[in-house]
């Protein structure tokens, strides 16, 4: 990367590959590799692993920068790292680098890039620090999207993605915690799976209770997901008996009101991800039926009550309309 024309940065961290001119300084931080030109313009081309720890002493406000520059497909969580420790601000420009064959066309890269409100330069472009033109405005408020599919279509890889730009996010895990025993040793895995995929900063809460979760959550919520939330509720209001008590249904309608209300009024920004059960073999059992039913109906509440809902089928995501 070229600087004024007047000297250029090899990798962060690594400081220049020329002596920067008068007037301008290069240091080398846990966040990358930092300039300020001579008009106060602050740059920072972003180390892969910057911490999301705030840099101590000072005024944070010294340590944010004007323009920062993340390789977004070796380390997107790093966008969310640098928010999340003061680096980038609500004024600096996020500029998304490093596309490549591990994304599969331009498009998704810049779909990817508006995701966490990063703009995505063309090679070649010259770009002013701060720069001239803003990249579009983080989602901020409620902001609710369903994102849907079937078994391993990259649904929940998915939701993560869209919010690894965040710098507070709660994870919000509706599933049986695995107990060790031989049934369960391939759902433990996929539990663990799903937690090393996590940056370190999110919070997880682990329950059914996910009304209570939405109505106190700030900054963003994963919510994965609603399927196993209704298979855990229904087993709550005894749907699974083989009597259920006479008063199962009401029950249950309470806790999917309950859900729904929640949803609603959360004031954060929440992906939620469910599962389409819909579109496979029609279920060989009562129960199964009744639970594919239940889900669908579900599903649409939810939808009705959000501004996005996305399918995603072998990894590709489409809206729907």
């Amino acid at each position: 990367m070229t600087v004024d024309d007047a000297f250029t940065l090899r990798d962060p961290g690594a400081g220049t590959a020329t002596p920067p001119p008068h007037g301008y300084t290069v240091a080398a931080t846990a966040y990358g590799t930092r300039v300020e030109g001579p008009d106060g313009g602050r740059l920072l081309y972003a180390s892969t692993d910057a911490p999301a720890d705030p840099p101590g002493g000072g005024d944070p406000a010294d340590h944010q920068v004007d323009t920062a520059i993340v390789d977004v497909v070796e380390s997107p969580r790093t966008v969310g790292a640098l928010r999340r420790a003061g680096i980038v601000g609500p004024t600096t420009t996020v500029l998304a680098v490093g596309g490549d064959h591990r994304v599969h066309s331009p498009a998704e890269f810049e779909r990817r890039t508006r995701l966490w409100a990063a703009a995505a330069p063309s090679d070649g472009q010259e770009l002013l620090c701060p720069t001239a033109a803003w990249p579009p405005t983080r989602v901020r408020g409620p902001h609710r999207v369903l994102i849907t599919g079937g078994a391993r279509s990259g649904k929940s890889t998915e939701a993560e993605l869209r919010l690894l730009g965040e710098p507070e996010v709660t994870y919000l895990a509706s599933g049986p915690a695995p107990e060790g025993d031989e049934a369960d040793t391939a759902w433990a895995r996929r539990v663990e799976h799903h937690r090393r995929r996590r940056p370190p900063w999110w919070t997880t809460e682990e329950t059914l209770d996910a009304a209570a979760v939405l109505e106190r959550a700030t900054g963003a919520v994963l919510f994965d997901c609603v399927g196993t939330w209704l298979a855990g509720m229904m087993e709550h209001c005894g749907m699974w008996r083989d009597i259920p008590p006479p008063d199962a249904d009401a029950a249950l309608e309470a806790r999917i009101d309950e859900l729904i209300g929640a949803w609603r009024r959360c004031p954060a920004r929440i992906a939620a991800v469910t599962n389409e059960v819909g579109s496979g073999v029609v279920p060989a059992t009562v129960s199964g039926g009744l639970f594919r039913d239940r889900l669908g109906l579900l599903n649409q509440r939810l939808a009705a009550e959000s501004e996005q809902v996305v399918l995603v089928t072998a990894g590709r995501v489409q809206e729907l309309p």
